[in-house]
């Protein structure tokens, strides 16, 4: 690394040091748990997780939470960018060292799918069109609410329907992959068998 590279990146590392202090600052003062905004956040973080400890499927707990870890790493993924570029925002926080809202990435939204996706399986139901049912509904009726209650923000001409279109990015992808896994799985299966 040259000197002045050296310089650039120590630079950006102390400002960036500076700014998790400020962050953390700002997290006592005004989203510690001495607020509603922390209490809610944090049961959203917890109560979905605890739901789906007792109504999880057992016999496809596997699959359905692999599933689910793919929508909480791309959201999470996705949250900690949109942020860090400026076009969303979280007012509060539940844990102040993370950028994204972790009750939401972590917790809250990986469940729901978890429990559709269960529910399309154990129905025979078209995965896509009722997760994009899903993401119609946490698009434009949850997250307005939201940015009411002034628990989550726009910026730059972001808008609900940006949002919509990341939740079904996420989904395809989220089952995509876990379709991918899946076949990798049955493929490893069979040629077992076959030797």
């Amino acid at each position: 690394m040259g000197e002045e590279q050296l310089k650039v990146f120590s630079k950006l590392n102390k400002l960036q040091e500076g700014l998790f202090k400020e962050f953390i600052d700002y997290w006592v003062q005004y989203s510690s748990p001495a607020t509603w905004q922390f209490w809610f956040n944090f049961f959203m973080l917890v109560i979905p997780l605890i739901v789906l400890f007792f109504k999880i499927d057992r016999r496809k707990a596997l699959l359905l939470g692999f599933y689910g870890f793919n929508i909480h790493v791309w959201f999470t993924y996705l949250d900690s960018l949109f942020v860090r570029i400026g076009f969303i925002s979280y007012p509060y926080h539940t844990i102040p060292i993370l950028t994204a809202n972790i009750g939401l990435d972590a917790s809250l939204i990986p469940v729901l799918f978890i429990f559709l996706y269960q529910w399309v399986l154990n129905k025979k139901k078209n995965y896509y069109l009722y997760a994009i049912g899903l993401s119609v509904l946490l698009a434009f009726v949850f997250k307005p609410y939201l940015v009411v209650f002034n628990l989550f923000q726009l910026h730059k001409g972001t808008n609900y329907f940006h949002l919509f279109l990341v939740y079904v990015v996420v989904l395809v992808i989220s089952k995509l992959i876990t379709n991918l896994f899946v076949y990798l799985e049955k493929n490893g299966k069979k040629k077992r068998r076959g030797m």
